[in-house]
């Protein structure tokens, strides 16, 4: 079993094919192009829409709490509108990610 190279689980390894070994964290660092983005009200609490309306790819979710661990605690009660949050362009967060 693997996971998808979208998930945050892509780099953990998986004991005896069936169960989810130590949780091996993907980072999302900091890079040059970040971009501050206070999140909109239509997204509140719904980090899945805005990495769908943002990145094209509702899966990418994870990526706002890895790349803003001291704001988003909780990657989804945390994502509140008019929280200011740092993002990654886009094709610089595919290219760390591999997709």
């Amino acid at each position: 079993m693997t996971y998808a190279k979208t998930s945050p689980y892509a780099d953990t390894n998986v004991a005896a094919g069936n169960y989810l070994g130590i949780l091996d964290v993907r980072p999302v660092p900091k890079t040059a192009n970040d971009v501050l983005y206070e999140i909109e009200p239509i997204f509140h609490q719904r980090p899945d829409l805005a990495a769908h309306a943002i990145y094209g790819n509702n899966k990418l979710w994870w990526t706002f709490a890895q790349r803003n661990p001291d704001i988003l605690i909780d990657p989804i009660f945390d994502f509140k509108a008019g929280t200011k949050i740092y993002l990654l362009h886009g094709p610089t967060l595919r290219e760390i990610l591999g997709i």
